[in-house]
């Protein structure tokens, strides 16, 4: 039987994917501050609103016939978002630390791929094609960006190492692991999610680098002209950086 192409609604993983996703999680970090501390709606009413827009964007995504940037990168930001905003509320409001909620988070995202690879056989990117990887692949994301907040937070403020320090951890992190794609046979679907999770964390960090006031070592510029340079940002991104969709052989 000859081999056909089959297209994923996931866009190709390649520099410019990972550019737009730090972006993506920096304004996710900045937005859900500007929603629930700016606009004062509070953790919980803005993770609701944030919950909605992501349940309405990935059901938008997986209906989708084909890739579509914009779909994609959207429903991305909502993951992000409503991650920073569940984050917060679980490790400030009700209290449980950043070690409790990023420690619950890890189980659950770790239980999200378990059960993922168990039921489809593969948690490769390249294999979201069918509505089935689709849903496991977004609640998989989602744990991940709410898990990436708890642990932006965790490390510049409860280990005292700050906003730029904290992003310095993360960075490195992300550099030993390029370091290993390029240099290793590690596995790529592990290398893949391990770099997904940490630059969550990053793009917290430098969000409340952006927006934190002076006195708690931020830069005090306002969230919502942070987030919206960000989103021009990311914008600019798509249109000079055109993405394809994620490709896979098969039979």
């Amino acid at each position: 039987m000859q081999a056909k192409e089959i297209v994923s609604k996931v866009p190709e993983v390649t520099l410019a994917f990972w550019i737009v996703k730090i972006l993506a999680t920096t304004l996710g970090e900045t937005g859900g501050d500007a929603v629930s501390m700016s606009m004062q709606l509070g953790y919980l009413l803005s993770t609701g609103i944030f919950a909605l827009v992501f349940a309405v964007a990935v059901t938008m995504q997986i209906r989708a016939a084909r890739f579509r940037p914009l779909l994609y990168w959207t429903t991305i930001i909502a993951t992000t978002t409503v991650g920073t905003t569940l984050a917060d509320f679980a490790d400030r409001s009700i209290g449980i630390g950043y070690a409790g909620g990023s420690s619950i988070l890890l189980v659950l995202l770790l239980a999200s791929l378990f059960t993922w690879y168990r039921v489809l056989g593969t948690v490769a990117v390249d294999s979201v094609r069918s509505p089935d990887s689709e849903v496991f692949y977004w609640i998989t994301i989602m744990f991940s960006q709410t898990l990436g907040t708890a642990l932006g937070d965790w490390t510049a403020d409860s280990m005292g190492l700050g906003y730029l320090g904290g992003a310095a951890v993360f960075a490195g992190l992300l550099a030993l692991i390029a370091i290993a794609y390029l240099w290793t046979r590690m596995s790529r679907t592990l290398l893949f999610w391990a770099a997904f999770v940490l630059t969550r964390p990053l793009g917290a960090v430098v969000g409340d680098l952006l927006d934190k006031p002076l006195d708690h070592g931020g830069l005090a510029f306002s969230r919502y002209t942070a987030s919206a340079v960000l989103v021009v940002l990311i914008l600019a991104c798509i249109l000079i950086f055109p993405q394809g969709p994620a490709r896979r052989r098969g039979a």
